[in-house]
């Protein structure tokens, strides 16, 4: 059986014959020794086609195709036009060597032509890369290195380009980021302190926040300059009249000492800046927040954005997130304690991102390590509803979510929480309730009137309608229900009329069966009322007896 030999270059498809090799001496390892040596190899495998690129996009789309094991129409010319012709009810005399073993099930689907893939073929394949450019006469090293690179970096700028998790890398920015501004924030903001305490240290214990303490400042600037008319201005910052009049007379009796202009100019351009970074932190949690819902709503609303964030971002994408257990979700960002506890054999962790959480700071610290094992399940589940479903939706997550409250009520009060399986079922219909259409309004308003005409008949019952199914449901449905309340209607009249007739055929039928099912209810209860009276009669002799005795 001849053995064709299919290489997908950068450069185009090309077709080489095996030929002079038994099936029973396919030796895998003659054939490694043997590649290197092109005058053996060439006696062995010789050329019998070449197809070449019409362009870079062919080449590119070529490549994408034979990387999902799929065969496009050019490669299927390509061998119906090389390959010899396989008549009707015959097997054919040849096979083809592929490298890859899905495009080869691929070609044996469409043109029936017998593929295989083994170590032997994947040893000639090598084989031909090695020595291709010597197989063909007008292609230079050069030109074929050019066509590999090109291809190269135009098939890995689209798979970067068109990759399902390039959306994820925002958040996980983002959230870096914004820990990062945190912590500056938190640092600069003490060093504003530290620095204007020196000219007004009592502004430290009448004015608390962070933010609040670098906007007086800049406000204030030199205390010996602070007047009565200046409260106003400082009780718009701070919101308090009462708080404003209290720096104004504790900057009259401030215990600080004086700064140069200078020193005044840099603390004030100092405050500015820490302002100008909270503001931008303010911003970027907004940018946050909005992503957040893009991508992962149901995670996002079950456990909040910042959260959520944090597990996406260690977890290195929401696939991966979405690919991991309950139990390792549980314990992201406790790795360290997680091994530790391994080494010493001591109690693992049972937290760990998981923990900045309300509803585990909101349980009791007997039911903390339940808590976190129930919302790590649910985060599992929210995360895999985000990845892998089409629409964008935050039912699932809002569900889960009193599912969570409603576990805490169950350890603190004792409550039973519904089931996961009610849960679902409720956020399904709801989903479908919130998705419905404007077909599915117009189908609504035409099974109304239809109700509307049916009460406005004799002849048909008035029938209770279900709001459940008109609220959740779709038109079809609905017009199924109506088909079947219809049937329901025909039979009841139906049989109306067929007893009807027969009472006006008959006579008094009705009335004998009625009179014949009261005489059987009457000897029925004569049969109890001897069974009685013989039992009695029975039991006195038995007493009788034992009393002669």
């Amino acid at each position: 059986m001849a053995l064709y030999l299919l290489f997908e270059a950068a450069s185009g498809y090309s077709l080489f014959l095996a030929h002079g090799i038994d099936e029973i001496g396919q030796n895998t390892e003659a054939v490694r020794t043997s590649v290197v040596d092109l005058n053996r190899f060439g006696k062995v495998v010789k050329i019998v086609a070449f197809s070449p690129f019409q362009s870079a996009l062919d080449a590119l789309n070529q490549c994408n195709a034979v990387s999902e094991g799929l065969m496009t129409e050019e490669l299927r010319h390509f061998l119906e036009l090389n390959l010899p012709k396989v008549k009707e009810g015959k097997k054919p005399k040849f096979s083809l060597g592929v490298q890859e073993p899905k495009i080869g099930s691929h070609i044996f689907e469409e043109t029936k032509i017998p593929c295989q893939s083994n170590e032997f073929v994947l040893e000639l394949i090598r084989g031909v890369r090695f020595h291709f450019d010597r197989f063909i006469k007008d292609l230079k090293p050069s030109d074929l290195d050019k066509a590999q690179l090109g291809l190269a970096h135009s098939y890995s700028r689209a798979k970067v380009k068109f990759n399902v998790n390039r959306v994820d890398n925002m958040v996980i920015q983002a959230i870096f980021l914004l820990d990062t501004l945190d912590k500056d924030v938190n640092s600069f903001s003490m060093r504003v302190r530290e620095w204007y305490s020196w000219h007004f240290p009592e502004l430290v214990k009448i004015v608390n926040d962070n933010y609040l303490y670098a906007k007086v400042a800049k406000y204030v600037e030199n205390k010996s300059e602070l007047s009565e008319d200046k409260i106003p201005g400082l009780a718009e910052i701070l919101g308090d009249e009462d708080k404003a009049k209290e720096i104004v007379e504790a900057a009259k009796a401030s215990m600080g000492q004086d700064l140069s202009p200078i020193d005044l100019i840099n603390v004030k351009q100092f405050a500015q800046r820490v302002m100008d970074l909270s503001e931008y932190r303010k911003k970027l949690h907004e940018y946050l927040v909005n992503k957040m819902n893009d991508i992962a709503p149901n995670l996002a609303s079950l456990i909040g954005e910042v959260v959520g964030a944090r597990l996406i971002s260690h977890a290195g994408s929401l696939t991966n997130l979405a690919k991991c257990p309950s139990s390792t979700l549980q314990i992201l960002g406790a790795e360290k304690a997680l091994f530790r506890s391994l080494k010493t054999k001591g109690n693992t962790p049972k937290y760990g991102l998981i923990f900045h959480s309300s509803f585990i700071g909101r349980a009791s610290a007997r039911n903390k390590g339940r808590m976190a094992r129930y919302l790590a399940n649910k985060c599992s589940i929210a995360s895999r509803i985000d990845c892998f479903s089409e629409s964008n939706t935050t039912v699932f997550g809002e569900k889960l979510r009193e599912q969570v409250e409603e576990r805490l009520d169950f350890y603190d009060k004792g409550i039973a929480p519904r089931k996961n399986v009610d849960m679902m079922k409720a956020a399904i219909e709801q989903n479908k309730g919130d998705e419905m259409d404007v077909e599915d309004g117009a189908a609504e308003v035409s099974a109304k009137k239809s109700k509307k005409k049916k009460s406005k008949g004799d002849v048909e019952p008035m029938v209770e309608d279900t709001p459940a199914k008109a609220t959740n449901g779709n038109a079809s449905e609905e017009i199924e229900t109506e088909k079947k309340k219809k049937k329901k209607e025909k039979r009841k009249s139906q049989e109306q009329e067929d007893a009807k007739t027969t009472d006006g055929e008959n006579g008094f039928h009705s009335e004998q069966n009625g009179t014949a099912k009261k005489k059987k209810n009457k000897s029925k209860d004569v049969d109890v009322e001897d069974l009685e009276t013989a039992s009695e009669v029975k039991k006195k002799k038995k007493s009788k007896s034992k009393i002669d005795v």
